[in-house]
């Protein structure tokens, strides 16, 4: 019997090479649509961030409260509060096959709404991590009232 042949559970038969091989393919399949699924978001800093957004194409999301946005803003952002009941709703209205940046003050809300960002189909996740305040803190422009 070669390393690639196993006795089957419930059979005397060994399986076969082909058997094997296809066996082999298929779990190596699933196992790199598994990986990819479960990382469909880019995380960048704030530099990583300023260079797509320099690209453009990006819809970026403030997941802050209207008062934090208020207080200052990437440029364009539109603000979808994450504790407001319609928050889910709002996301829903939005562009799914543009890439999306996701952002809060300080990368823990918008990390907690990631996996909403997900379900609704959006083709591409970005975070900044760190948020709003590693924006500010790099020195990167901002829009205040």
């Amino acid at each position: 019997m070669s390393a690639w042949q196993l006795d089957a559970p419930c059979s005397d038969t060994p399986i076969s090479d082909t058997h094997m091989k296809s066996l082999t393919l298929l779990y190596l399949t699933l196992t790199t649509t598994i990986a990819f699924a479960a990382d469909q978001v880019q995380h960048v800093d704030a530099n990583g961030a300023a260079k797509l957004l320099e690209k453009g194409g990006v819809t970026v999301v403030d997941v802050r409260t209207k008062d934090e946005f208020s207080e200052g803003h990437l440029k364009d952002a539109v603000n979808i509060d994450l504790l407001e009941p319609n928050f889910e709703e709002q996301l829903s209205k939005l562009d799914k096959s543009k890439p999306v940046l996701v952002h809060c003050q300080a990368g823990g809300r918008s990390t907690r709404s990631l996996k909403l960002f997900e379900k609704l189909g959006f083709s591409q996740i970005i975070h900044l991590d760190g948020g709003y305040g590693s924006w500010v803190e790099a020195g990167k422009p901002v829009v205040k009232p």
